[in-house]
C-alpha cells in the first residue's frame, strides 16, 4: 500500500507542532536580519519581541538563550508577515517599505505602528490581514 504525500481535499491542514529550540534560534537570526530590512530600531525590536532593550541587544550580540513560548510565537508571526509580503510583492524592497507605509486597513497607521502596540495579538492582526490579502491560511 503506497502512502500519498498529497493531502486529500477533505484533509485538515497539518498541525504545526511546537517550535524547537534550534528552530527558535534560527527564527531569531532571520528576524534580526528582517528588522534590518524594515529599519527597526533596537527599541522597536525589543517591543516587538516583548523583551527589555538591554536583553535584545545582548541577544543580538550573543544569540538568545532558551526562548520562551511567547517569544517563539512572536518570531513565528514576524516570519509569517515576511513570507506574506514576499508573496504579495515581487520586489522585496516594496514589501519592506510597506511595513512603514500608512495603511487604510489599519486606520491610516502603518503595519509597524500596529505591531508596536506590543501585544502578540498586534502581530497576529497584521499577519491575518496579509494572509487574507494573499488568499492563504
Amino acid at each position: 500500500m503506497a502512502l500519498s504525500l498529497v493531502p486529500q481535499s477533505n484533509d485538515p491542514p497539518p498541525a504545526a507542532g511546537p517550535i524547537s529550540e534550534a528552530e527558535g534560534q534560527a527564527a531569531f537570526r532571520a528576524v534580526r536580519t528582517l528588522f534590518g530590512h524594515w529599519g527597526v530600531t533596537d527599541e522597536q525590536a525589543a517591543l516587538l519581541l516583548d523583551t527589555p532593550v538591554r536583553t535584545y541587544r545582548r541577544w543580538k550580540a550573543d544569540g538568545p538563550p532558551r526562548l520562551g513560548r511567547d517569544t517563539k510565537a512572536r518570531l513565528s508571526n514576524l516570519l509569517g508577515i515576511h513570507k506574506a509580503l514576499r508573496i504579495l510583492f515581487t520586489d522585496p524592497q516594496r514589501g519592506y517599505a510597506w511595513v512603514k507605509a500608512a495603511n487604510a486597513a489599519f486606520g491610516g497607521t502603518s503595519a509597524l505602528g500596529v505591531m508596536l502596540g506590543g501585544e502578540l495579538t498586534d502581530l497576529m492582526r497584521v499577519r491575518r490581514y496579509l494572509d487574507a490579502e494573499r488568499g492563504g491560511w
